[in-house]
């Protein structure tokens, strides 16, 4: 009786075994939101070396400031432009969802800036992001992202 117990128990729950193991790490998550700190981290602290860094080389990403998507090169080229204008001086995210599958990452969340002008004004800003971002042999990196300030 008792090993008819064990083959029930064993039959039905060994095809849900391969349900918990096709799963992506718990850590993942938080992995990829470490990156999308340390992005605005870097761009807070004047850091211009951060688009080299984290952006994937086929990188395409739209703010909602741009016409179009940019690509990496193009993204470096506004950045620089945006440093003479002025500086980021705080920042506070909000995340509100990131999903793995694999080695691709999508996060959803909400920011607050506060941008200095080379006048010394300071600017607040709200708004939201999408980013993208892909698993690399360096960890996480961005791939796309969408999004802006709100109006």
């Amino acid at each position: 009786m008792l090993v008819l117990r064990l083959l029930v128990v064993l039959y039905l729950t060994v095809p849900f075994a391969n349900l918990a193991l096709a799963q992506d790490p718990p850590s993942d998550g938080a992995n990829v939101w470490v990156v999308i700190e340390e992005q605005w981290d870097a761009e807070e602290q004047g850091d211009k070396r951060w688009p080299e860094r984290l952006l994937t080389d086929d990188f395409s990403g739209w703010d909602k400031s741009s016409p179009a998507p940019r690509s990496k090169s193009s993204t470096i080229y506004w950045n620089r432009f945006s440093e003479r204008q002025g500086k980021t001086v705080a920042h506070e995210l909000y995340p509100l969802s990131i999903l793995v599958r694999g080695d691709t990452a999508i996060a959803h969340y909400l920011y607050t800036t506060a941008f200095q002008n080379k006048d010394g004004e300071i600017e607040v800003t709200n708004g939201r992001f999408t980013d993208i971002l892909v698993r690399t042999d360096a960890g996480w990196r961005f791939l796309s992202w969408h999004g802006g300030a709100d109006e």
